[in-house]
């Protein structure tokens, strides 16, 4: 972990740029700002960290706004990518779990499942 400025409550990570002693990275607020959040709104879902963090976080983002919005898109790019992989890994055995009968002691409950995700299904 290395420390972006003297005694900063930025840090750099293998996580990305973090806010320091906690898991929270600026991509997580940039998930927010990107979705057009005010900054009071935003610093409401983050209660859990100081005022100082906060606003650390966010000066940061503000004063080096090109370089965090880069890494953010290559972030966002890994994800989808993430995603993407383990969908095809899991697709075969999705499909397998789905053509599986219940087993007898829960076929009673599995029969109302089916019955509520019909009604679910015409309600919407």
């Amino acid at each position: 972990m290395t420390a972006i400025q003297d005694k900063s409550d930025i840090v750099r990570t293998e996580r990305g740029l973090t806010i320091n002693a906690t898991r929270i990275t600026l991509y997580d607020l940039m998930d927010y700002i990107q979705a057009g959040y005010p900054i009071k709104l935003i610093r409401n879902y983050f209660f859990y960290i100081t005022d100082q963090q906060f606003n650390a976080a966010i000066s940061y983002i503000e004063n080096n706004r090109e370089q965090v919005e880069a890494e953010y898109q290559q972030v966002l790019q890994e994800s989808d990518a993430n995603r993407h992989y383990w969908e095809e890994i899991n697709k075969d055995r999705f499909a397998q779990l789905t053509k599986h009968s219940p087993k007898p002691e829960n076929q009673k409950a599995w029969e109302k499942l089916q019955v509520w995700k019909a009604k679910l299904a015409t309600e919407i």
